[in-house]
C-alpha cells in the first residue's frame, strides 16, 4: 500500500493536470465544443459586418449621386424604374432562359 501512494504522489502533479483537462473539456461552461461553436458564430458574424459595411458604402454613395448628380438621377430613374419622358416609347427587351 505504501508502494501505491508513493507511486501515485511522485505524479500528482500529471495527474492534477490531467483532471483539470478533463473536467474543462467536458464538465465546464467553459467546456471546447461550446468555445469552438463559439468561434465559427463569430466568423459568421464578422462576415455579415463586412458583408453590411460594404452594402452600406455603396448605397452611401449612391444616395450622394442621386442627390447631387441630376444626369445620374435621370439615368438611374430611367434604368431602374423605366420612367420616360412624354414623347418617348420604351422597349423592354428581356432575355428568354
Amino acid at each position: 500500500m505504501k508502494r501505491i501512494l508513493q507511486h501515485l504522489s511522485r505524479f500528482k502533479y500529471v495527474y492534477t493536470l490531467l483532471a483539470f483537462g478533463l473536467w474543462m473539456m467536458f464538465f465546464d461552461q467553459n467546456r471546447i465544443l461550446n468555445q469552438i461553436s463559439l468561434q465559427k458564430s463569430l466568423r459568421g458574424l464578422l462576415k455579415q459586418k463586412n458583408f453590411y459595411e460594404t452594402e452600406i458604402k455603396k448605397n452611401q454613395k449612391l444616395s450622394n449621386d442621386l442627390v447631387f448628380d441630376s444626369v445620374f438621377m435621370e439615368k438611374y430613374a430611367r434604368e431602374k424604374y423605366l420612367l420616360k419622358k412624354d414623347n418617348e416609347v420604351i422597349y423592354l427587351i428581356v432575355k428568354e432562359e
